[in-house]
């Protein structure tokens, strides 16, 4: 089994990318200095880039246990003789890995033990094809285990894997401003430039909004969509901007925040919640979690 796991981690679509990742970046580089756009800033930039080494190496061993887990689900479910490789399945594949994406990273936004490994991804005040290679370092402990139950539902590994990559590739391109807007109807059904820019906004408005991977469907269904407009620019970054480019702070920051909140609880029902409710909440203060903040505003 242990070679299979090795197998399907080699061929990663995500790596034979990134050349042409880096490739669009510079392109992006040079629009920005064009237009005088002020996208890049060379701590930001650099802090993104040592973020992006450290989650390659923090990734392996998670990603070797998940695949393996993915592997023994897969063994083990009285499906995998029905679900095959043809087209049908692939289809189905796709829209239940692009809502199991959007489930997690939802999450990731409302658990705060899950915000502390996404908050990585989202606490640059710049916004580039540099910050989507930011990911969330923490995360990556957790996040293979998500897609396993897929491979309960009898879809090989190798394909749940291939699609993860596909997903992750798409993903990349909306990390831009260069881009305005879509046609009407693809910025109805499909994720796009204009809809994450909102969701790595600090706005009231814009908090915690347009979590979807490929689709934006889902956000539109569970009540998460919110639309960018024009006359609110996106302000990019937390609502509690960090001041450190060093890389543990950017990495690792929020679980300081974390733990100081939960020591600084003395029951052990607010210690949990700390650990559990979504960011924001304290047992001793303001309610600042998104939901609260918009209600408050009057914008939900």
């Amino acid at each position: 089994m242990i070679d299979r796991v090795i197998a399907v981690m080699q061929d990663d679509l995500v790596m034979l990318a990134l050349p042409a990742f880096f490739a669009a970046l510079g392109i992006e580089l040079l629009w920005a200095k064009k237009q005088f756009r002020p996208v890049y800033e060379s701590q930001d930039f650099w802090a993104s880039m040592r973020i992006m080494v450290l989650t390659v190496f923090v990734d392996l061993l998670p990603k070797l246990g998940g695949i393996l887990l993915m592997f023994v689900c897969y063994d083990l479910s009285p499906l995998k003789d029905i679900v095959g490789r043809t087209l049908p399945w692939w289809i189905l594949l796709f829209f239940l890995d692009d809502l199991t994406y959007y489930l997690f990273h939802r999450g990731n936004h409302e658990v705060r033990w899950m915000w502390a490994g996404h908050s990585s991804h989202h606490n640059s005040q710049y916004y580039n094809l540099g910050t989507a290679l930011r990911q969330g370092v923490g995360e990556r402990v957790s996040k293979y285990v998500f897609w396993c139950p897929l491979a309960l539902l009898g879809f090989d590994p190798v394909m749940i894997v291939t699609m993860l990559s596909i997903s992750l590739i798409y993903q990349y391109w909306l990390h831009t401003e260069a881009i305005d807007r879509m046609p009407a109807w693809y910025e109805f059904i499909f994720n796009t430039p204009s809809h994450h820019r909102v969701h790595h906004g600090s706005n009231t408005r814009y908090l915690d909004r347009n979590h979807g991977a490929t689709l934006i469907i889902w956000d539109r269904l569970m009540g998460t969509f919110s639309e960018e407009l024009d006359s609110e620019p996106v302000r990019y970054g937390l609502t509690n901007n960090i001041s450190s480019q060093r890389v543990l702070d950017v990495a690792f920051g929020e679980y300081g925040n974390m733990s100081r909140d939960v020591k600084r609880a003395e029951r052990w029902q607010d210690k949990l919640a700390y650990l559990f409710k979504a960011p924001g909440w304290s047992h001793d203060g303001p309610d600042k979690r998104s939901n609260t903040l918009r209600r408050e505003a009057g914008l939900s």
